[in-house]
C-alpha cells in the first residue's frame, strides 16, 4: 500500500559480517537473523514476583531476551519459578561459581552468560557444557575490560583491544575443545574506542555471533549517547548480531535506545520513526510540545511507520515524501497532511487537534497494515 519509504538505497546499504547461527530458546541469533534487542533485570531475582513483573514489562518494551543474574543458589533456583510466566528466552548471568551455571540450566535458562576461565578445573568447565548441552542451552561468553585475567593485564599492562580479543580466543578455544559450539561472545569496555577496536579485531578472527554493547555507559542521556556512537559504528560497518544498551535507568529505556539505534540505521522497524524539525520561530504550531506528546500516545504501536512533524514549509514537504503519513504547518492555522508522500487534506487548528488528529491516523494505517498481513498469513 502507498509507496515503498523503506527500500534500501546504495548509499545506505549495510553488509552484515556472515556469522554462524545459534538459538537462545526460539530466538535465532547470528546468520541471516534479525538483530536482536535484549536487556537485564535489576530486580532481586530471589524475588520472583518483582523478577516476572519486570520481564514482562521487558516484553511489552519489545526486547527479544531478557538476562537475570544469578549470584546465589536460591537465585538460580527462582528460575524454575520465572521462565514459565514470561514469553522470551532467559540468559543467567554466571560468574566464578560453576555450580549456578549448571542450575541455571537445569531451571530452564535458554542461555548462560559465563567466562568459561573463570569457573575452576576442567572438570567444572566439563560439567558446565554437558548441562548446556542436556538442557540445549547456548552460552555467551562475556569479556569485560574491566575483569580481565591477571596474566593479560600484566603481559599488556592495562586493559587495551589486544589483551580483550586474546581473552576472548582463550575462552572460544576451551568450548570448542569440548565440541561445544553453540555460543556467541561480546567483548564490552566501557570507553567506546576500546570497545569498537576489540569487537572489530574480534570479528576478523572468528565467525561466531557477536554481542554488542559498551558497558556501564551511564545515565540516561550520556549512556545513550556512547551506546549510540559504539554499537552504531559497528552495526554500521556491519557487525553485531545482538545489542544490548547498558544504561543507569529503566531496563525499558534500554530496550527502546536498542531499536532507535537499529532503526535509525534502517537495519530493524519496530513502531513509529518520528521525523521532527527542533522549531524555531518560522513554526506554525508548537512543534517539541506536538512530538512530545505523539511519541506518549503513540509508544503501544509496534507496526513499523514513518511519520513526519514539520513546523514549516521550508522542509515540511520534502520530509513528507520520505513518511507514510506528514504534517507541514501551514499559515492562518491551516496545516498540510500527507499519505504516502501525497497531499491529503488539510487540518485547520479550530478541527480536531493535531496529535489528536495524528494518532488516529497512525492507529488506523497500524490496524490496515496488521489486516493486510493476517489476510497474507491465511492466503498461505
Amino acid at each position: 500500500m502507498g509507496k515503498d519509504h523503506t527500500s534500501v538505497r546504495p548509499w545506505r546499504q549495510i553488509t552484515r559480517r556472515t556469522s554462524r547461527k545459534i538459538w537462545v530458546g526460539n530466538v535465532p541469533v547470528g546468520g541471516d537473523a534479525p538483530i536482536t534487542v535484549q536487556s537485564m533485570t535489576n530486580t532481586d531475582t530471589r524475588d520472583v514476583a518483582a523478577t516476572i513483573a519486570q520481564i514482562r514489562e521487558l516484553e511489552i518494551a519489545g526486547a527479544d531476551i531478557v538476562r537475570v543474574s544469578c549470584p546465589d543458589e536460591e537465585s538460580s533456583l527462582a528460575l524454575k519459578h520465572i521462565v514459565p510466566e514470561v514469553t522470551v528466552p532467559v540468559v543467567a548471568d554466571i560468574h566464578f561459581h560453576y555450580k549456578r551455571a549448571i542450575e541455571a540450566a537445569q531451571n530452564g535458562a535458554s542461555c548462560l552468560r559465563i567466562n568459561p576461565g573463570n569457573i575452576g578445573s576442567d572438570e567444572r568447565v566439563r560439567d558446565v557444557i554437558k548441562a548446556a548441552k542436556d538442557y540445549n542451552c547456548s552460552i555467551r561468553i562475556g569479556v569485560n575490560a574491566g575483569s580481565l585475567e591477571r596474566d593479560l593485564l600484566e603481559k599488556y599492562g592495562e586493559p587495551c583491544p589486544d589483551a580483550m580479543v586474546e581473552s576472548a580466543m582463550r575462552h572460544i578455544q576451551i568450548l570448542e575443545d569440548k565440541d561445544f559450539y553453540n555460543f556467541k561472545i561480546s567483548c564490552k569496555a566501557s570507553d567506546v574506542f576500546m570497545a569498537v577496536a576489540a569487537y572489530m579485531q574480534l570479528a576478523e578472527r572468528c565467525d561466531y555471533p557477536l554481542h554488542l554493547g559498551i558497558t556501564e555507559a551511564g545515565g540516561l542521556r550520556t549512556g545513550t549517547v556512547k551506546s549510540a556512537i559504539g554499537i552504531g559504528n559497528l552495526l554500521w560497518a556491519g557487525i553485531g548480531d545482538t545489542i544490548r544498551v547498558s544504561l543507569s535507568a529503566d531496563p525499558v529505556e534500554e530496550v527502546k535506545v536498542g531499536f532507535d539505534i537499529l532503526k535509525s540505521l534502517g537495519l530493524r522497524h519496530r513502531g513509529v520513526n518520528v521525523i521532527s524539525c527542533p522549531s524555531c520561530a518560522r513554526q506554525q504550531f508548537e512543534v517539541i510540545k506536538t512530538v512530545e506528546e505523539l511519541e506518549k500516545r503513540l509508544e503501544h504501536i509496534t507496526t513499523p511507520i514513518t511519520l513526519s512533524v514539520i513546523g514549516c514549509v521550508v522542509n515540511g514537504p520534502g520530509e513528507a515524501l520520505m513518511t507514510d503519513i506528514g504534517l507541514t504547518g501551514g499559515g492562518r492555522g491551516t496545516h498540510q497532511i500527507y499519505l504516502d508522500g501525497d497531499t491529503s487534506h488539510r487540518l485547520m487548528e479550530g478541527d480536531e487537534g493535531i496529535v489528536d488528529h495524528l494518532v488516529k491516523m497512525v492507529e488506523e494505517r497500524a490496524a490496515l497494515i496488521k489486516a493486510q498481513e493476517d489476510t497474507q498469513k491465511d492466503a498461505a
